[in-house]
């Protein structure tokens, strides 16, 4: 019982982290996008959606492995927790964006246009109007991005690897699997189902 804690404060830490992380990229490109219509840049931000997540993290191990970028800057991220932060930010990006981008592209432009006669700033009119208007699309973004965070696995997996006390509650159902043990698979498999609908839940409430 006391490794399903361990993986669900980690799988928790991790989900809460790349969800922070996916919303401070997310958020202003999705603003930006909605205003500008460059619909070419959700190129590089959807494609964690319909590639693989071994491709992912394929991709995230050489990216931040010794070999990479980050390996020659002197911070390798793999087999780290900022590592299966970074992976779990990338998959859940697309899910926070989405319906946020969608969120801002429904706000009427007049209103935009009223706050600038009206002598608001850009950074006014976003703070005033933009994020109240858009706050439940927002929402909604979050609480996908932290379920997609949450139950992230073949990203993770590559990232963060397979070590003992050290693994999330999607990695310690597949552990547990290997091994045969199906009774000890099923309390983390339980657990990712409860929180799952009660996200799923959540979600259904915000986006109304």
């Amino acid at each position: 019982m006391s490794g399903l804690v361990q993986s669900a404060w980690l799988s928790l830490q991790v989900a809460s982290a790349a969800t922070m992380l996916a919303a401070l990229i997310a958020v202003p490109l999705a603003w930006f996008v909605a205003r500008r219509r460059l619909r070419w840049l959700e190129v590089a931000v959807l494609l964690p959606v319909v590639m693989p997540p071994t491709v992912v993290g394929f991709a995230l191990v050489v990216l931040l492995g010794n070999r990479g970028p980050a390996g020659w800057l002197g911070v390798p991220m793999v087999f780290t927790v900022g590592g299966a932060i970074i992976a779990a930010a990338v998959v859940a990006l697309p899910l926070v964006y989405l319906p946020t981008r969608a969120a801002f592209a429904a706000i009427d432009p007049d209103l935009r246009d009223a706050t600038r006669i009206l002598g608001a700033s850009r950074s006014q009119s976003l703070w005033h109007v933009d994020l109240p208007l858009a706050r439940h699309g927002i929402a909604a973004g979050l609480l996908l991005g932290f379920a997609r965070g949450l139950g992230e696995f073949g990203a993770t997996l590559m990232v963060l690897g397979w070590l003992p006390g050290k693994t999330t509650l999607p990695i310690a159902v597949y552990a547990a699997f290997e091994r045969g043990d199906l009774i000890a698979a099923a309390y983390p498999a339980g657990l990712l189902a409860m929180l799952a609908v009660l996200l799923v839940i959540a979600h259904n409430a915000v986006a109304k």
